[in-house]
């Protein structure tokens, strides 16, 4: 597996990551927990470094599973966890709560569940607008002096949050969804990262499983699968978007690919501090996914892939209106 390193930082990880979320929250029931684990000891097995966890995930349990995963080969991986939210009594409601003595119980949390004495990657999951993103900041500068944490990082934070937030305790990474079908951090994150000197971790490199083309019209998602209120994956939006996924699959007939592939190495095309973490519960899609490190784009093939996404207007919005209040920030 080849590596990158995460902007300017010392953070080098393999190329493609493992999103851990779908192992036990958000795309239906829970994995079990031995599968889980052994899934992400196979990922480690095929050269896999980087895990990608949040304390939101289950709530807890995406880090249980993930900490008793990597316990044996804890030295040789890159761990990243989130911050950022408190819980309502069903544990359910999701409360945006970044105040700084929070954080500190959040980490003290994710250590545990983690197995770990040091969080390599800690990620504010949203910005709170109750808390100065330099408070943030600071306390988490503070964590990293007293050796809980060595790296800062944002999700779906908007370019003048990220700006303040460096100026006080360097970012390392910033975690957005960026896609084939979602490409808005194109506008103003990416400048933003390139000019100081930030890694950047897309989310739902696949579109949630669109791109891969095994979702269709009339697919549908159980109430426990985040999917489900999605606007993007409407049956209205999902006729509307097919068009997308018919070019990309033909771009990778072409190529003697898959889809997942194509969409994953036009990730890696684009920046060489960029590092998706795709998730599955599948052995065959994970072995999929990391094929794409070795799938070479020439100019020629991202020019067609260009043409092609010209054709196309994707519809419907990624978030429900109350979640996407919660990005950009």
């Amino acid at each position: 597996m080849k590596t990158r390193k995460l902007g300017n930082s010392q953070l080098e990880v393999s190329a493609i990551g493992l999103g851990c979320m779908g192992l036990s929250h958000g795309y239906g029931p829970a994995m079990d927990r031995p599968a889980a684990i052994a899934l992400i000891r196979a990922a480690v097995d095929r050269g896999v470094t980087f895990f990608d966890t949040a304390e939101v995930y289950g709530p807890w349990l995406n880090e249980e599973v993930v900490g008793e995963a990597l316990a044996p080969t804890r030295d040789k991986v890159v761990i990243a966890t989130k911050f950022g939210f408190t819980f309502g009594d069903d544990n359910r409601q999701q409360i945006l709560n970044s105040r700084p003595d929070h954080i500190r119980w959040a980490v003290e949390g994710s250590l545990k569940r983690l197995r770990t004495d040091v969080i390599d990657l800690l990620y504010q999951h949203r910005v709170d607008p109750e808390v100065p993103i330099e408070d943030v900041a600071g306390t988490v500068r503070d964590l990293i002096a007293e050796g809980k944490v060595k790296h800062f990082g944002l999700s779906e934070a908007g370019a003048q949050t990220i700006c303040r937030a460096h100026a006080v305790q360097p970012v390392t990474a910033v975690q957005s969804e960026y896609s084939l079908w979602w490409r808005e951090p194109e506008t103003e994150i990416l400048p933003t990262l390139e000019e100081l000197g930030i890694g950047f971790v897309p989310f739902s490199p696949l579109g949630k499983g669109f791109l891969t083309g095994a979702i269709k019209e009339g697919t549908t998602f159980g109430s426990d699968d985040f999917r489900s209120i999605v606007p993007r994956f409407s049956q209205e939006a999902l006729q509307a978007n097919q068009t997308l996924v018919d070019l990309l699959g033909q771009i990778a007939m072409d190529k003697g690919v898959t889809s997942a592939q194509i969409a994953l190495a036009w990730l890696l095309a684009q920046k060489p501090w960029i590092v998706p973490i795709p998730g599955t519960t599948k052995l065959h899609r994970l072995e999929e996914n990391l094929g794409a490190a070795s799938v070479e784009l020439s100019g020629d093939d991202l020019r067609t892939i260009t043409r092609a996404l010209e054709q196309v207007e994707v519809q419907g919005d990624r978030y429900p209106a109350a979640l996407q209040a919660r990005v950009g920030r």
